[in-house]
């Protein structure tokens, strides 16, 4: 049985509402939802300790920051790497996302580095555990966005 089935309308309302923007205050959750402030932080307290809410985060712009190139790169890595690559991979700050996936490539990776001589450096380092292949995004029509419930 998933978490999802145990969702009731309120809980995903929260959660809808809470994506859109986490700093939304209780006083506000509770009055878009018709519950009181201390039953809407009750729920959120309750979907925080069964894992579905996993966390708060600010959304920023990776080019008022001065990285200016965003890529996705693919790598084909040996399953025996594994322990070798992934501590390597947690240590690097430039790598936003890093995902084991299935296909011709085992692991699929976003990062964001301020020029592409230092994404071409960071490439150089991750050929020791195998080929990569690297596309560069140009724009982003759809940003990451969450579940909608």
């Amino acid at each position: 049985m998933d978490k999802l089935d145990n969702l009731d309308i309120i809980d995903r309302k929260i959660v809808n509402l809470l994506q859109e923007n986490a700093r939304f205050p209780i006083k506000h959750l509770a009055s878009e939802i018709d519950l009181s402030s201390p039953a809407v932080s009750a729920r959120i307290e309750r979907l925080e300790k069964s894992g579905i809410i996993k966390g708060y985060h600010a959304t920023v712009d990776p080019i008022s920051l001065g990285f200016h190139i965003t890529a996705f790169i693919n790598l084909s890595l040996d399953p025996k790497q594994k322990p070798e690559f992934y501590p390597f991979i947690e240590s690097v700050p430039n790598v936003l996302e890093c995902d084991c996936v299935t296909g011709n490539f085992s692991m699929h990776m976003k990062v964001c580095f301020p020029s592409t001589q230092e994404l071409d450096t960071f490439i150089g380092q991750l050929q020791q555990f195998g080929n990569t292949e690297t596309q560069i995004v140009f724009s982003t029509p759809v940003e990451q966005r969450g579940i909608k419930l």
